[in-house]
């Protein structure tokens, strides 16, 4: 006769970080999640056209990279990033009107990263961020993952008003100011260069870092190009610049950098030794290889004139597809266009049923760090073909006209 083991009973485990229970998941990764089938026109994401990157000009540059340096390509390297890849980096931004070396510049792995590196190197828990509002989702994200208190900065159509965020410094005494002064992730709004100058001229009046993020300013459809808040004279010693390949060249590179005074560019890189060591060498390597055999600039024109043509599809089938006294913006740039529903529209409740139509947008309201305005949603317009984009208003109408 056998007798059956006891089993001790298992102590619970520690519970997770506080500052993970207070962060919830992106709400955008999760509507992606629920509109993978390929009978959905998904105006939610934030995805480059596939069907326009340069796979052919890629492939050629891993191919040359692997040939001819396999083992330089395949082996660890230092953190702050291929000198090859820096070089190139700093020639174009030098280009663009900021003087740069490449040893201004760190390598990252996608700018999503040298926020997160940024967030380590500037602030301690209970520290106060300003951000736009509405603001960049993942943004939101790192700054409450490190304990940040985040506070919205008032503001108008151009962006955050600079009376406001001076009164904001004074009375908060945040570390930072973020923001994405170019074609703006979710509105797609741009800052004219008089506000610009005039949040620069309050950076360095109260003692603030500006963190300018600029995934997005290459791909101008029309207008003059506006200069970088960094290119102030005023900000130059407290302002950190972004960049990335992902809109411009492909987001499974996860290639991006960041472009920061000298101490803060070396704490952060401190931080990503102890987060990854380093960018892959292989990717690194293959865009630098890339950007010697290849004209980017004229893969970014040619990129552009076809998301210029998907804007004016989504702007032309706005009016049809929103209820009477909905009102959007004309983004000259980027990758998304911002609307505002007339009251008593809520488009988080109304999203559901806008999905049994089989169209997506990602609803406005997460990306507030203040009191969330619910009318409004984002439309990503780059990643479907006129004549799809002009489907999916006539299903987004459908769906909200349903509610």
């Amino acid at each position: 006769m056998t007798t059956a083991t006891s089993v001790p009973a298992s102590a619970a485990l520690p519970p997770l970080a506080l500052r993970t229970r207070a962060i919830g998941g992106s709400p955008v990764r999760d509507i992606l999640a629920v509109t993978g089938r390929p009978e959905v026109i998904n105006f939610a994401g934030g995805l480059p056209a596939p069907e326009l990157f340069d796979r052919e000009g890629v492939a050629a540059a891993f191919r040359q990279v692997l040939e001819q340096t396999p083992g330089r390509a395949l082996q660890y390297a230092t953190t702050e990033g291929e000198p090859a890849l820096r070089e190139r980096l700093a020639r174009r931004t030098a280009a663009r009107g900021l003087p740069t070396d490449a040893d201004d510049l760190l390598v990252t792995t996608g700018s999503q990263q040298a926020l997160s590196l940024l967030a380590t190197a500037l602030l301690d828990p209970g520290d106060t961020v300003l951000v736009e509002d509405p603001c960049y989702l993942a943004a939101l994200q790192v700054f409450g993952l490190a304990g940040a208190r985040v506070v919205a900065v008032p503001g108008d159509a151009d962006g955050p008003d600079p009376e406001a965020l001076a009164e904001l410094v004074v009375r908060e005494r945040p570390k930072l100011l973020y923001t994405v002064p170019t074609f703006q992730n979710p509105t797609g709004r741009t800052l004219p260069a008089g506000r610009r100058a005039a949040l620069a001229s309050v950076a360095a009046r109260h003692g603030l870092w500006i963190v300018e993020d600029d995934p997005y300013g290459e791909l101008r459809y029309e207008g003059e190009r506006v200069p970088w808040i960094a290119e102030h004279a005023e900000a130059r010693d407290r302002t950190v610049l972004l960049g990335s390949f992902s809109k411009v060249m492909a987001p499974g590179l996860r290639l991006g950098w960041l472009r920061a005074p000298a101490e803060l560019r070396r704490t952060c890189a401190v931080a990503k030794q102890a987060a990854d060591l380093h960018t892959p060498t292989v990717n690194q390597l293959a865009a630098a290889r890339y950007l010697a055999d290849t004209d980017l600039d004229a893969h970014v024109a040619r990129v552009a004139a076809v998301y210029r043509e998907r804007r004016d599809a989504m702007l032309a089938g706005l009016p049809e597809a929103l209820p009477e006294g909905s009102v959007w913006n004309r983004p000259q740039g980027g990758m998304f266009l911002w609307a505002r529903l007339p009251e008593p529209y809520d488009t988080t409740a109304l999203l559901p049923r806008v999905l049994q139509e089989d169209v997506a947008y990602v609803p406005g309201a997460p990306f507030y760090a203040g009191v969330p305005d619910r009318s409004t949603l984002r439309l990503c317009f780059v990643t479907q073909t006129p004549e799809e984009i002009g489907e999916g208003l006539r299903r987004l109408g459908r769906g909200l006209r349903g509610a």
